[in-house]
């Protein structure tokens, strides 16, 4: 009896230092060259572009999405040649997300989403038809370009050679290679869709929020030898920029009338038949400002006025108005970039560069103040 407690005892002491010798999975991961992209705990190393914290959440080493409001994180890290693994399951049928590559640093004019590449997150019961499938296209978005390998017509959309997604709440693995512009999607294990020649073709990674609860886990890239790349073919860097709008609710800002102004997801729609105004009052500083607008009749007009500036900025549909030959027609997008700390200060309408008056410091208010009349849209309000 005691000669076979002492041989268990042995064993156990010999499996205990086999364990502690052995590597740990990150130490794997990290051998083969792979790193963690989020550490299971918070989101160090990830932005909200336009996307509150309430939208994204840790729970048991799962990056939970809520699918509220439409929007992305993305990385604090640019890549240009990388590979990407990562787990994901919607918990809802009809499911939408998606994971960009090579992305600018914020939204692109009048969407809720970056100029890149997008490589598909749907749920099964989305359904297949010509335009899509729910098992992995790939497509360029906003402005970006690529060459689908296996595409459809004269579309630039690469869909999958094979049908392999699991629906919900099933796990499904996605193995993303990006390379000199060449891009691959393997699902479940197996490469299914292929693009080439893209461009941008290096820039952020973001992950997208669309509605529907989705899950991810097990976020790890690897990064591949640069290839030489022209500045065109290079995303747009870290300005700077945070969102002053949740896309939830009025949450940093002041009105008289909170009835005027409807939260419609990533759109704040003015829904008043008079003035209606809304103020926010910045913590610092700010160096630029950013807003789309999108007025829905020519009697409406959004007044702009920031810290620095001697006048409001008017965007009217009237003809007579200083930007009209810079604006888009009624129900279309445009958008406003201010540069406060230049001199003079500035606003690109549509990227055409209009000078403005600033203050003197005697003067100068911190106040950004939004005054609305009629039937307009305001989205992607950015600070810095």
């Amino acid at each position: 009896m005691h000669s076979f407690t002492t041989k268990l005892l042995v064993c156990a002491i010999l499996l205990s230092f086999l364990f502690l010798c052995s590597p740990s999975l990150n130490a794997q991961t990290a051998g083969d060259g792979f790193q963690p992209l989020f550490n299971g705990r918070d989101l160090d190393g990830w932005v909200h572009v336009n996307t509150p914290e309430d939208t994204w959440r840790v729970e048991d080493e799962l990056l939970i999405c809520s699918g509220k409001p439409i929007g992305e994180i993305r990385t604090v890290d640019m890549y240009q040649n990388f590979e990407l693994k990562l787990e994901w399951r919607h918990m809802v049928p009809k499911g939408n997300a998606g994971v960009f590559v090579w992305a600018d640093d914020i939204t692109s004019r009048g969407v809720p989403f970056h100029r890149g590449i997008e490589v598909q997150v749907l749920e099964n019961a989305y359904g297949n038809n010509e335009s899509h499938t729910t098992h992995g296209d790939i497509f360029p978005i906003h402005g970006a370009k690529m060459v689908p390998v296996n595409g459809r017509g004269n579309g630039s959309r690469a869909f999958p050679t094979q049908w392999r997604s699991n629906p919900s709440p099933e796990w499904n693995h996605y193995h993303i290679v990006c390379n000199s512009g060449n891009i691959s999607l393997a699902v479940n294990g197996e490469i299914v869709t292929q693009g080439k020649a893209a461009s941008p073709c290096k820039g952020y990674i973001c992950l997208e929020s669309e509605g529907g609860v989705v899950h991810y886990r097990n976020i790890q890239i690897k990064s591949l030898p640069d290839s030489p790349i022209s500045d065109s073919d290079t995303a747009i860097a870290n300005r700077g920029y945070r969102s002053l709008y949740s896309g939830l609710d009025l949450r940093g800002w002041e009105t008289e009338s909170a009835a005027d102004w409807g939260i419609n997801d990533w759109v704040l729609a003015h829904v008043g038949r008079g003035m209606a105004t809304l103020k926010a009052v910045p913590q610092q500083t700010i160096s630029g400002f950013i807003a789309d607008v999108r007025l829905g009749e020519k009697s409406a007009q959004l007044d702009v006025m920031l810290p620095g500036l001697a006048d409001q900025v008017s965007i009217s549909g009237s003809e007579n108005s200083e930007f009209a030959s810079s604006l888009m027609s009624v129900n279309a997008w445009n958008r406003l970039e201010f540069s406060l700390q230049d001199d003079p200060p500035n606003v690109k309408v549509n990227g055409r560069l209009f000078s403005l008056q600033s203050l003197s410091d005697s003067k100068v208010h911190n106040e950004i103040r939004f005054s609305a009349s009629g039937k307009l849209d305001l989205a992607n309000i950015f600070v810095r």
